[in-house]
């Protein structure tokens, strides 16, 4: 019996390992195909200006937002301290998707511009999250340096309508 069981754990790690697939993010079409030959290294913060995925266990508060069909974060923006890691949950309260994406302005306009033309984008990536209408979600980010750091809702439209956000860091 372990024998059997050992063969068929080891026999199933490298379809296991197929499935994770790769941990850098990306994006998943409406049909859940992965999308070919989008670079989505310039949303891949690292350490950059506009910050870094957070440690939760070095989460010093939490920012609540909440995301609406009025096309506005509330709050829109607040202040973080350099090198501050902050939870972020968000509510939202409309009828249809929004989402939080974090990062330069250009970038934020050139990924939006990119949703235009392929509006059934899902995002995987640690400074974005997606939330339906009427849930909840969060995600942890570390601001480690003085500066202004934008974010905004890229679901087609929605930025263009005014769902933007500044967080101020110094």
């Amino acid at each position: 019996m372990k024998k059997t069981l050992s063969v068929l754990i080891l026999s199933t790690l490298p379809a296991l390992a197929l499935a994770a697939g790769s941990h850098g993010g990306g994006h998943e079409m409406k049909d859940g195909t992965m999308m070919q030959g989008h670079d989505m290294s310039s949303m891949n913060h690292g350490d950059s200006a506009v910050g870094q995925p957070g440690d939760a266990a070095k989460v010093t508060r939490t920012i609540e937002l909440v995301m609406d069909d009025t096309m506005r974060f509330s709050p829109s923006q607040f202040n973080v301290k350099p090198g501050e890691t902050v939870r972020f949950f968000m509510k939202n309260n409309g009828k249809i998707p929004h989402e939080m994406v974090i990062g330069s302005v250009a970038e934020l306009k050139e990924h939006a511009a990119m949703m235009q033309k392929m509006p059934g984008m899902k995002h995987a990536e640690p400074n974005m999250i997606t939330v339906n209408p009427g849930q909840k979600g969060g995600l942890v980010w570390q601001f480690p340096q003085a500066g202004t750091v934008d974010f905004a809702c890229l679901l087609p439209g929605h930025m263009e309508a005014g769902m933007i956000g500044k967080v101020k860091v110094g």
